[in-house]
């Protein structure tokens, strides 16, 4: 099941979001036939799109 929320941009996220995402940090990924695991050599093919920002950096704080 898929879950989306939209967050206001420039918002703190509220204890309950944090928690949420706390929560799911430790589970797998789940890999399925829209969105197979990619081999080493289509992952180093791989071409970011967007520069990457430093406020969308994964070991940002949150909140």
């Amino acid at each position: 099941m898929i879950v989306t929320y939209n967050l206001e941009p420039n918002t703190p996220l509220t204890p309950e979001q944090i928690k949420r995402l706390d929560a799911l940090k430790d589970r797998p990924i789940v890999f399925d036939e829209d969105c197979p695991e990619m081999t080493d050599e289509q992952l180093r093919q791989f071409k970011r799109v967007h520069p990457h920002r430093e406020d969308t950096a994964p070991d940002r704080k949150l909140g």
